[in-house]
């Protein structure tokens, strides 16, 4: 495991724990790396309800909520499919706050306006839903460790902006 997102784990689940907020994921394109970084923190479970690896559509849609039409108008890479992602998740989950992410870590995937290592990624908390969108510029392994760390760091500036 890498430091820097083991630090980044760490410092969330300090926060979350602190402000006595749960958290979900759901992961498309980092394939449960967010996941694996969170539970690596003792303690996890005080905090952590679970995961959903939405890899295709059709469990974005089945499982998790995702609106067809979202995907058909403006493609699984999108800020709109992160946002649903994510509110979707918050729900099933029932937990607090949700991250989730979507993008093409490479080496294939890329479509015209839509380059290797985009990402977007989604938080969802009832104060609302938002996306950040990202461009990697890594292998794929590195692609979704920064995705990763993107993900854990806007979630740790996330809850202090809370305090």
């Amino acid at each position: 495991m890498y430091l820097a997102g083991y630090k980044l784990a760490q410092q969330v689940g300090d926060l979350l724990r602190h402000q006595g907020l749960t958290l979900g994921l759901v992961e498309s394109a980092t394939g449960g790396l967010i996941s694996h970084l969170i539970t690596n923190i003792p303690g996890s479970s005080d905090y952590y309800k679970g995961s959903v690896t939405a890899y295709s559509n059709e469990v974005k849609i089945k499982v998790v909520g995702v609106k067809a039409d979202t995907i058909n108008d403006y493609g699984a890479v999108s800020s709109q499919v992160a946002e649903e992602m994510a509110q979707g998740g918050r729900r099933i989950l029932a937990s607090d706050i949700c991250l989730a992410d979507t993008g093409i870590a490479g080496p294939s995937g890329a479509t015209p306006g839509k380059p290797l290592g985009l990402f977007y990624i989604g938080l969802s908390h009832q104060a609302g839903t938002y996306s950040q969108k990202h461009d990697f510029q890594g292998n794929r392994e590195q692609n979704k460790r920064d995705a990763a760390e993107a993900a854990l760091s806007w979630l740790k500036e996330y809850l202090i902006s809370l305090k």
